[in-house]
């Protein structure tokens, strides 16, 4: 299943920079690790913001959530999330 996913990242102002620097670190290894094996299929920043839109491929919202709470900057996020359906009209059969 795809989903479209927002993250909205709300790191607090008095978190020591050791800390963040340690999440962040963390956060990158786990996505990068995710969008090798396929399941974070795409991840885009939103300009001006800390924040992206990403899409996931997963088994089904189990999973997503798992994966989701699994993130360093969960606790820091406010997390939309879209369930995507292949539109009828799309000329393509995959997401290219």
């Amino acid at each position: 299943m795809l989903f479209h996913v927002r993250m909205n990242v709300n790191l607090p102002h008095d978190l020591p920079a050791s800390d963040v620097a340690e999440i962040l670190q963390k956060e990158k290894a786990y996505s990068q690790e995710l969008q090798r094996n396929g399941t974070w299929r795409h991840i885009w920043r939103i300009a001006g913001q800390y924040a992206n839109i990403s899409i996931f491929d997963v088994a089904d919202n189990e999973e997503l959530h798992r994966l989701l709470s699994g993130l360093p900057l969960f606790k820091f996020m406010d997390i939309e999330v879209m369930p995507l359906l292949r539109h009828p009209s799309a000329v393509r059969d995959d997401d290219r």
